[in-house]
């Protein structure tokens, strides 16, 4: 399969694609805010501690606070229980700790002998109000939720990723070769000096070890440093800032995810190179300089497919399609036969939309960095079998998303619940907002709700009246309304309150506002 990454590099934004034969399946931006911040450290200082969500939030310098929870507090017990955890378990590698390989938006998930703790040590012990802390950003800001954070630091390299705060080594799960993982595992052992925890990413399969000094090397100056400056500012400040976009495409998705990058900045190409040159000399890609007149993303067809990212409707290839409503708490995702009537039975016609559905759902899923809890609406099918093959088809399409899933099986409404893991907005909250018209309701009052609420609020308002006459003034739409299709309305209201009522139309009112007046006329 050929992958290439697309990089547009403008003055204020920086667009990452990357492309599985021709075809974007993921997008990463950058812009000049604090949209995207997971991975950069700062030295903080803890606002509130909330025990009864056993919960703090510590000011990071950001518009926001940042939400920190107890089971992302280091502190003595923790650290202790990791070394027992990891002498219990001889960590062989296997443990979920490992993890799949971290890319820029996706840290380290919390290593799991938290969970091996044999007593809960409330956080009104841990941290007090007013500390400074050191913390990491494991999750973005995402809508009206501040980022979240985590006192576990985690600093990723090409081959490794470092944690100073765990004694732990891990191995990506994609390295399956047992002689392979074990010789990486004696490696490190052989010359490693601290208690520093580490994860082998899926690069490091072959790795020597002058090059893995090398990192580790790199890795712990970069930690030291970090530690310097935690020592010399006061909180909050921002004390690490994670690699750029285009470098962390780079570092994580390059050789591993794609063999070819093709930017269109010469500045930012001359980076790339230099970087390559720094940090990874014996990465063996190509990278283009795109010259062409025509935009970058539009040459390759991608400003199009981003577009489409956008809809709520996607059309499949059969003429079926789905809906994809987000929501603050979930995403619902409904498969229908469309245009799509088949060509033998029905039976037959449900079982091609919904496999055809199931490709589509998820490489949406991946495009649009859809996370949280998903469920998929699939159309109802009698044959078990059938209903088993759609399951066994979602599956292995979802292995192809590097991002954590978990799905559960089919349901008897035909419903399929699943999670991914979020960490970051996803393309929708990233590229638009809320509607300045509807405040994100989706749905507007319709013209003869507006007019018959207009009827009851000048009813109600006649038993109070001081004057003899009213106006009313509304959008034009509901104007013409009031003068055309319900003026039976204002008719049988002028007789009831037996006073006239003149109807105005306002062009700068929203088509729900109206505003009722009382004058009076000698």
């Amino acid at each position: 399969m050929l992958k290439e990454l697309v990089v547009n590099a403008a003055e204020h934004e920086t667009r990452v694609a990357v492309l599985e034969n021709g075809n974007i399946v993921e997008l990463f931006m950058e812009r000049g805010d604090e949209s995207n911040i997971t991975g950069n450290i700062y030295k903080g200082r803890v606002q509130r501690v909330l025990p009864g969500m056993q919960a703090a939030f510590v000011d990071i310098g950001l518009n926001q606070a940042a939400f920190l929870y107890v089971d992302d507090i280091l502190d003595d017990t923790t650290a202790e229980l990791a070394q027992r955890f990891e002498q219990e378990n001889d960590a062989d590698g296997d443990e979920d700790t490992d993890a799949s390989d971290v890319k820029e938006e996706e840290m380290p998930p919390p290593p799991s002998w938290k969970s091996a703790r044999t007593t809960d040590c409330p956080i009104e012990d841990l941290i007090t109000e007013g500390q400074e802390i050191l913390v990491q950003i494991s999750k973005s800001p995402i809508g009206t939720k501040g980022p979240r954070v985590t006192t576990h630091t985690s600093l990723p390299g090409r081959f490794m990723v470092l944690m100073p705060t765990v004694d732990h080594i891990g191995i990506s799960k994609r390295i399956l070769d047992e002689k392979e993982r074990t010789r990486l595992k004696e490696l490190l052992l052989s010359f490693r000096k601290d208690t520093f925890g580490y994860i082998f990413r899926t690069a490091a399969q072959g790795i020597q070890e002058k090059t893995l000094k090398k990192e580790i090397s790199f890795l712990n100056k970069t930690w030291e440093d970090i530690q310097k400056k935690n020592k010399t500012v006061s909180a909050p400040c921002l004390v690490y800032r994670d690699l750029t976009v285009t470098f962390r495409a780079v570092r994580d998705l390059l050789n591993d995810e794609a063999d070819k990058l093709i930017i269109d900045s010469r500045e930012g190409y001359n980076n790339v190179l230099t970087f390559l040159e720094k940090l990874m000399p014996d990465l063996k890609v190509s990278v283009e300089h795109y010259t062409g007149v025509e935009p970058i993303f539009d040459a390759y067809n991608i400003e199009g497919d981003i577009a489409r990212a956008l809809k709520r409707k996607v059309w499949l290839k059969s003429g079926g399609y789905i809906i994809i409503e987000q929501t603050e708490a979930l995403v619902a995702i409904d498969v229908n036969t469309g245009r799509y009537v088949g060509k033998h039975n029905f039976e037959e016609t449900i079982v091609k939309t919904n496999l055809e559905a199931v490709k589509e759902i998820a490489y949406q899923i991946r495009l649009r960095n859809i996370g949280g809890i998903i469920i998929i609406d699939f159309i109802d099918m009698k044959k078990s079998q059938h209903r088993e093959k759609v399951m066994l088809h979602l599956n292995e399409a979802l292995k192809k998303d590097k991002s954590q899933t978990n799905v559960l099986p089919l349901s008897e409404l035909g419903l399929v619940q699943m999670t991914r893991k979020r960490v970051r907005k996803n393309l929708t909250r990233s590229l638009c907002e809320p509607c300045f018209y509807c405040n994100g309701d989706g749905m507007l009052l319709s013209g003869k709700s507006i007019c018959h609420k207009i009827y009851r609020d000048l009813l109600n308002e006649a038993t109070d009246m001081m004057g003899n006459r009213f106006t009313v003034k509304v959008h034009p739409e509901i104007a013409q309304l009031l003068h055309g299709e319900e003026k039976g309305l204002i008719s049988s209201l002028e007789i009831k309150v037996n006073s006239p009522i003149a109807i105005y139309p306002e062009p700068h009112y929203h088509i729900e506002e109206y505003h009722i007046f009382e004058t009076l006329v000698k």
